[in-house]
């Protein structure tokens, strides 16, 4: 989870956990005389509804966890629930510190109605101080009260891994023509025209199956699918409203086509690991890239221009690696030399260098080297790509 998304749950859970501390604090006083008069509690527990505006579900537990009241809603009791143990709920982890007055939990998933909910817990203390029981309030995620402010989504370059299988047989495929493949000089001037003249903010290419799913400024809860045999007719222009390029737009108009053009470059450069699909949003300004190997990346539309191709396939795609000495009777001053060589020739390069060592294969520009020597240079070009195994580099 990233930092800003782990921001904004904090934040929300602060709200909360001010709203319903204060209001819990002031119910629990009435309660502990009524501990051992089960009906009187169960009464009681039924006027909290009058305070406390969203809960759904109201009872009491004993000092070990064990339900003593009837599960209490707006329109009656559960007595099927008194001696339920809920010591283990997730809502009850703070049990063992009964210095603990109040607990608001994590999101759970309810055990009954399977939604997403949180329960407040307020320990409910005797004249001597003691933990004598719990007050337990369980709220529907739904109905809470919310800070209306909405999740912005991290600029940070962000890679996701896909289908470990395709990833194991990446090197067992080749690049087929698609139908877009043998049009996409039209196809793209299409995009372009779509973005800049009328009025489309997000566009999803898929190359390999020859379709793109765009959303239209006008009506932006709605995609629409273009297959091919739209695409290739410039007339689709037409069946959208003239519109000047969208002012809520952070991309630069000049870059739509630069954007464009990188995509066609990443299509074509390599028939083994090549771009499957790629998405543009010049309202966030992100760039979303998925290769032949299911491995995704999103990106701003800034660094993938200011990256280029060389980032790739060779250039200065990756750091120097560090290099820890592990056989003292190699030349590890030339391995290093070799090591930084092979990972300037680009990601992809070293992904199928160590695909074939990993097979038993000896590449042909290690025929040289000894086994040791071989195992020394994957070692560390392992060790250059697990940098970025979270990061922008493991395709």
């Amino acid at each position: 989870m990233t930092q800003s998304l782990k921001h904004s749950i904090n934040a929300q859970r602060a709200l909360l956990n001010d709203l319903l501390s204060k209001k819990l604090s002031a119910t629990t006083r009435k309660i502990l005389p009524l501990l051992s008069e089960r009906e009187q509690l169960d009464n009681h527990l039924r006027s909290f509804f009058q305070n406390l505006d969203h809960c759904k579900y109201i009872y009491v537990l004993n000092e070990n966890g064990v339900q003593i009241s009837s599960t209490i809603n707006r329109y009656g009791a559960d007595e099927e629930q008194i001696g339920r143990d809920r010591s283990k709920r997730p809502y009850m982890q703070h049990i063992d510190d009964c210095y603990t007055d109040f607990n608001l939990s994590e999101a759970y998933i309810s055990r009954n109605k399977k939604r997403p909910s949180v329960t407040a817990i307020q320990t409910i203390h005797n004249e001597s101080k003691d933990c004598v029981g719990y007050l337990g309030v369980d709220f529907d995620l739904r109905e809470l009260p919310h800070s209306d402010v909405i999740y912005e989504e991290p600029r940070q370059w962000r890679q996701i891994k896909g289908d470990p299988a395709i990833r194991q047989g990446v090197f067992l495929q080749q690049r087929i023509d698609s139908l877009m493949d043998k049009n996409l000089d039209n196809v793209m001037s299409v995009h372009e025209s779509l973005i800049l003249d009328q009025g489309v903010h997000h566009i999803q290419m898929h190359f390999s199956s020859s379709r793109s799913t765009i959303w239209h400024v006008d009506d932006p809860y709605v995609y629409r699918l273009l297959t091919m045999e739209e695409l290739s007719d410039t007339n689709i222009c037409l069946a959208y409203p003239q519109r000047s390029y969208f002012k809520r737009a952070i991309i630069p108009a000049k870059n739509i086509n630069k954007i464009l053009s990188l995509f066609k470059t990443l299509r074509f450069a390599d028939d083994t690991i090549y771009l499957r699909s790629a998405s543009l949003n010049i309202v966030n300004g992100k760039v979303g890239l998925n290769f032949s190997c299911d491995g995704t990346h999103y990106l701003e539309h800034d660094e993938f221009l200011a990256k280029g191709i060389d980032f790739w396939f060779g250039g200065e795609a990756f750091p120097q690696a560090v290099i820890t000495a592990k056989n003292e009777d190699i030349d590890h001053m030339h391995l290093d030399t070799i090591i930084e060589k092979l990972a300037g020739e680009g990601c992809m390069k070293v992904n199928k260098l160590l695909y074939a060592i990993e097979k038993g294969e000896i590449p042909e520009i290690l025929t040289g080297n000894s086994a040791t020597e071989r195992e020394y240079i994957y070692n560390e070009l392992k060790s250059v790509m697990d940098v970025y195994e979270g990061g922008v580099c493991s395709l």
